[in-house]
């Protein structure tokens, strides 16, 4: 299935084949100006990478695959802790260090919605490692139209 991003316009497409099909770390599949959809390829024993949010509410949904969620209020305090698979759904409050583990042994695939927009439109990032250069580089960044918290707050990762 072919998604593509056409920013803050009306837009429909079937998340679950889209999901289950993505075999990137990140594909941005569709851009508003206040949230923004993204779907995920998780490897086995991977993870999206334990960090924080600030200013950034997230609701994740696994389409295919198990993992474990972490959470809480610091990096060094974890608390909430669930395995989860496929149907299941996390919701992240801003400021939340959170991680995500895939613990199966196939393909973890989830979308992720993120208010405010947190990446570039249609931004696709096949591993991690690119994602994490792109973030470094500048190349990973929300649009100017898109609405964005009045701080300066930048996301913290572990």
């Amino acid at each position: 299935m072919k998604i593509t991003d056409n920013g803050p316009q009306p837009n429909a497409f079937d998340i679950e084949t889209a999901t289950i099909q993505n075999s990137n770390y990140r594909t941005v599949a569709w851009t508003g100006r206040y949230l923004q959809v993204t779907l995920m390829s998780i490897p086995p024993g991977s993870s999206i990478g334990l960090e924080a949010h600030p200013e950034t509410d997230q609701f994740v949904r696994l389409d295919a695959g198990k993992g474990h969620v972490t959470m809480g209020p610091a990096e060094d305090d974890l608390s909430f802790q669930l395995d989860v698979e496929d149907g299941w759904s996390v919701q992240v409050p801003a400021g939340t260090w959170h991680d995500i583990i895939n613990t199966g042994d196939e393909d973890m695939r989830l979308y992720v919605v993120y208010a405010p927009v947190h990446h570039t439109p249609g931004i696709v990032q096949k591993t991690s490692d690119d994602a994490d250069a792109d973030e470094e580089s500048g190349r990973d960044k929300p649009p100017a139209w898109s609405v964005q918290p009045a701080g300066d707050v930048e996301d913290e990762k572990a």
